[in-house]
Order: C-alpha cells, then structure tokens, then sequence
C-alpha cells in the first residue's frame, strides 16, 4: 500500500511540474507575441512619419535566416538610431523596443550571435520605405510564427 501511494505521488510531482514548464512556456510565448505586436504598433507610428525619406538605408534581406537574426535586428536598430531622430517619442519608443529580449526571444529562436552573418555595413541600401517594410516583414513573421506554437 505505501509503494502504491509513494509510486502516486511521484506521478503527481512529475505531472504538476511538466504542466508548470508548458505553462511557463506558454506564458513566454504570450508575452513575446504582445510585445512584437506592440512594436509593430510603434513601427507604425514613425513609418508615417519617415517613409518619405529620402534617406538610403543598409536593409537586410526579407528573407534572413534565423542564425541570423539577431544581427538583422541590431542593423535595423542601429540604423534608426543613427540615421533618424531618436530624440523624438516614438523613435525612442521603438529603438527601446528592438533591444528588449522579449522582442529578440520573440523574433530568434537563435540566441547566439553568428559570426557567418553579414555585416550591417554591407546589405544594399535601400530608401526608407524599403527598409521599413522588410523590418515590418520581419516582425509579422515573428507574430505568426509564435501564434501557431
């Protein structure tokens, strides 16, 4: 009787912490996918304001491989942060955003910076349009990608 109850409770703990990792999990999953959507909320928000510019931009490509991600998003970051008015709310807003972990979780499966990327300097240059809607591209694949899980 005592090996029976004994044998339960270790189904019990076992099941009860196998549901706090898919729960947790899936916690994780929702915050990342709130905050890609409000970064791409933000990303809106100074579209408006720049696409018209006639600024030529490094663009990373649409289609970038999730090794590479992470280096994507730095190069997109960085070029707002350079090229345009941070100083200004929603610039600061989304600058913020691009560097928070729930958004690089969000975005890369990969976490790990890859040194077979390409350099932020060395994607073609493309105008503010472009640019803009390839990170937008970039961040509805996240949105998507982490609605289906």
């Amino acid at each position: 009787m005592y090996k029976k109850v004994k044998e339960t409770h270790v189904f019990i703990s076992v099941f009860c912490c196998s549901l706090a990792r898919v729960s947790t999990k899936w916690v994780d999953r929702t915050l990342q996918r709130k905050k890609l959507q409000e970064v791409l909320i933000q990303l809106n928000a100074v579209k408006v304001t720049l696409q018209h510019s006639e600024q030529q931009l490094s663009t990373p490509p649409m289609d970038i491989e999730d090794c590479c991600c992470l280096s994507a998003l730095e190069c997109y970051r960085a070029n707002l942060h350079v090229q345009f008015n941070t100083t200004e709310r929603h610039h600061r807003q989304l600058s913020r955003s691009l560097k928070n972990h729930l958004t690089k979780s969000g975005l890369c499966d990969s976490q790990k910076a890859n040194s077979s990327c390409q350099d932020c300097a060395s994607h073609p240059k493309e105008n503010a349009t472009e640019f803009f809607n390839r990170l937008q591209s970039l961040i509805q694949k996240g949105i998507d990608r982490l609605s289906m899980i």
